[in-house]
């Protein structure tokens, strides 16, 4: 075992992080979340995969409440999502969140971007504000793209500044919803290749995507979703080699030999 795996379970023995428990979801006469129990421990990189329609966006969205549920309970850190005004913009800077879409504010600069939710959310004085989101920004890999706006830079640029956006706010757990598939095959790899590193430096994830790849290299559990459920969970080499469930077998033999 490398160390690196070694401290990732060190660190992931420090108890529950993010608790889902019986967790339902109806859109209209859309069942998309249905009993979903889910546990996540504190710096545990978790990938959620499974065909479209599955659920996943949603789940990713119910954990900072940018979707509300019908029943069930999800807590943070202990406590249950808050419902409406500060309290919920603290769940949300507690709770990064990098989408599809970069959802970058295209009037301001990139360094603008970073320093935003600190001064406005966490009170930090804008000097120290600035002075990390640099830091953040040469962390990711766009620190010589400070001041320019997000329309001059590439998807994959933007996407690096929205990871340290997301990061600026000191979450205690990450959420990436399909964070590379609005992205150019070119640029999907240098996203990942950060969030590679967030995950090795012990960041708590739950990450939805399609990049079976990453999953397999950085996840410490894979949970596979089908029509609103959670059909399996398993580590990525049982989940890979010797998936359980029909649902996950006929999954993976569509999307590993196309």
């Amino acid at each position: 075992m490398t160390e690196v795996s070694v401290a990732k379970e060190d660190k992931a023995a420090t108890g529950e992080l993010v608790v889902l428990k019986s967790v339902n979801k109806h859109f209209g006469a859309l069942h998309v979340l249905q009993d979903i129990d889910l546990t996540i421990q504190r710096g545990e990189v978790v990938v959620v995969i499974g065909p479209s329609g599955s659920g996943k966006s949603t789940l990713c969205r119910t954990i900072n409440r940018l979707e509300t549920v019908d029943d069930g309970s999800i807590t943070i850190d202990g406590k249950p999502l808050p419902a409406e005004g500060k309290e919920l913009a603290r769940l949300r800077a507690d709770v990064g969140m990098v989408f599809q879409s970069f959802n970058l504010f295209a009037h301001k600069t990139v360094l603008e971007n970073v320093t935003l939710g600190q001064v406005k959310v966490r009170k930090v004085d804008a000097k120290k504000a600035e002075e990390k989101a640099r830091a953040l920004l040469d962390r990711v890999g766009v620190g010589a793209q400070a001041d320019k706006y997000p329309a001059q830079l590439s998807g994959g640029q933007q996407q690096r500044v929205a990871i340290a956006r997301a990061l600026a706010m000191d979450p205690k757990v990450m959420l990436f919803d399909e964070p590379t598939s609005a992205l150019d095959p070119e640029m999907i790899n240098e996203v990942l290749e950060v969030m590679k590193q967030l995950a090795e430096d012990g960041m708590t994830m739950i990450v939805v995507t399609h990049e079976m790849g990453f999953a397999r290299s950085a996840a410490n559990r894979v949970v596979f979703m089908a029509d609103g459920r959670i059909v399996e969970e398993a580590t990525p080499d049982q989940f890979f080699s010797n998936p359980r469930s029909d649902r996950a077998k006929d999954f993976l033999s569509k999307i590993l030999h196309h």
